[in-house]
């Protein structure tokens, strides 16, 4: 390690520099193991060259060292604002030297919640083009960090799933329970599946054909069990589901396939017809007689 001093003392021997040989008596030197040089020689030789302005770094001078690259004090600064980065926290993009403030005006992007730089290598949230800090990424609902959870995003808005379900998912008309997936809608209310059944017999009626009286669905069966009137001929219910037709007469009725004549089986539909007691006949075995 190399000490400096000054010879003032006159000695007999040669006490020369051991780059350039000029007596060094009443000379400042710097010692080394190569042996004494004077201070030009010393920085010319050794001093490392400042990687800002070009200039040798003197022996007298405090030198910063980052990356391969020697600096002076003095030239060791932000590349845009020139302030000093000696004592300072700074970060290198692409060989230049940049201050917080300057790196982060220029390459991080600003949080939409708080407005603050996202430093590079924290963490982030990123959704629609836009940027959180972790922590401002809040439910709109709840206000809870959203995290890795799931949200839904609404008009600007982002919410977790149960403040979503909450606030604007549709309500079963029968449970009021929201509904997420599997729905059916039944006199234009949304209803869970399971919650669509017959008021009758309990059995489920999504994607079965029904009806309803006085607002509650029932299945075919049941309707037509309770409430449908019955064939005049077969005893059957006369639902009318699924285009079915039927014939009425005074404060009887027909399914179409069972209005016949009681006595030749002709069908008697869009055709004149007698009736005779609980029978209707047509017209020609009615004037056969008995």
């Amino acid at each position: 390690y190399p000490w400096q001093g000054s010879l003032t003392a006159t000695m007999s021997e040669a006490f020369d520099c051991a780059k350039c040989s000029e007596s060094l008596y009443g000379r400042k030197y710097i010692q080394t193991d190569d042996g004494p040089y004077c201070v030009p020689c010393y920085d010319n030789t050794f001093a490392n060259t400042c990687a800002e302005c070009q200039q040798l770094i003197g022996h007298d001078s405090r030198e910063l060292f980052y990356e391969d690259r020697h600096f002076h004090e003095g030239c060791f600064r932000c590349c845009r604002c020139q302030r000093s980065l000696a004592d300072e926290p700074f970060t290198c993009q692409d060989s230049e030297l940049l201050c917080n403030d300057c790196y982060c005006s220029a390459f991080s992007s600003q949080c939409s919640a708080c407005g603050e730089p996202v430093m590079p290598g924290s963490r982030k949230l990123e959704y629609g083009g836009q940027t959180w800090h972790e922590h401002c990424f809040l439910c709109s609902g709840c206000e809870q960090p959203l995290g890795s959870r799931s949200f839904v995003p609404d008009k600007g808005a982002h919410y977790c799933v149960p403040c979503y379900e909450n606030k604007f998912a549709p309500r079963c008309a029968r449970c009021s329970k929201t509904l997420t997936q599997g729905g059916v809608t039944y006199r234009d209310q949304p209803w869970h599946r399971e919650c669509l059944v017959c008021t009758g017999c309990q059995t489920p009626l999504a994607g079965q054909q029904f009806t309803s009286r006085d607002d509650d669905p029932y299945c075919v069966a049941c309707f037509g069990e309770l409430f449908a009137p019955k064939c005049s001929s077969c005893k059957r219910p006369i639902t009318g589901l699924g285009g079915g037709k039927y014939v009425s007469f005074e404060d009887r009725h027909w399914h179409h396939s069972c209005f016949s004549c009681a006595r030749c089986s002709t069908s008697l539909v869009g055709q004149g017809f007698v009736p005779d007691g609980d029978q209707v006949l047509c017209q020609g075995c009615s004037q056969a007689g008995p």
